[in-house]
């Protein structure tokens, strides 16, 4: 199972999957030049929310549609220190689509 880590550190925040660096997909959309964060609603926090999606969807076009209520729903909320499963995006996923 996949999981999501996120962490304030003293270097900056640093946003894992499975143990390795999470791509920010700045190839499918920039949105923010500063990188990810999250506990708030920006620029930041909507690029994790476009990565995170990318990466578990492995769909770019669902990702691009989903990501700014993704990031309103669950990546706004998020803890300082977080961990997400990929059925934990699902029924995010799941409660976005249904909200809609």
């Amino acid at each position: 199972m996949t999981a999501y880590t996120g962490d304030r550190t003293m270097e900056g925040v640093i946003v894992l999957v499975d143990g390795q660096p999470l791509d920010p997909r700045y190839d499918l959309k920039k949105i923010s030049e500063n990188g990810f964060e999250w506990t708030y609603e920006g620029p930041e926090p909507a690029q994790l929310a476009l990565a995170i999606l990318a990466h578990h969807l492995k769909d770019d076009q669902k990702a691009l549609q989903l990501y700014d209520g993704f990031m309103r729903a669950v990546v706004a909320n998020l803890d300082n220190e977080w961990e997400m499963t990929g059925e934990d995006i699902d029924g995010a996923i799941a409660d976005i689509s249904v909200s809609r």
